[in-house]
């Protein structure tokens, strides 16, 4: 089991660190779903094992970055879908638009 833990570590840690590299090169957007996840996924891992551990400062910190990056996601994810039915709500607006106009074009 310690050397599951281990590659666990190791993989959690490489997610993380790839996200922030991939921000710090400009390639990631923070505030990209991919970099989020990243994120999410790599602390989360981290998050765990340091529970088990019982590494109380470790955990603090991990999952307090699983929980910010997981909140990130969701907020992003409404913002999104709230942003796609705005853009509904403002074609159906021009196409009523157009309607009208060719219905009565003296308007």
């Amino acid at each position: 089991m310690i050397i599951m833990d281990q590659i666990v570590q190791i993989v959690g840690a490489l997610l993380v660190l790839a996200a922030f590299v991939a921000a710090q090169a400009k390639v990631l957007d923070t505030r990209s779903r991919l970099y989020l996840t990243l994120n999410l996924v790599g602390s989360a891992a981290l998050a765990v094992l340091a529970l088990l551990g019982r590494d109380w400062g470790f955990l603090l910190l991990e999952g307090s970055w699983a929980l910010v990056s997981a909140g990130s996601l969701l907020t992003g994810e409404r913002a999104a879908r709230a942003g796609r039915h705005r853009q509904t709500e403002e074609q159906t607006g021009r196409d009523q638009q157009v309607r009208d106009d060719l219905v009565d074009p003296g308007r």
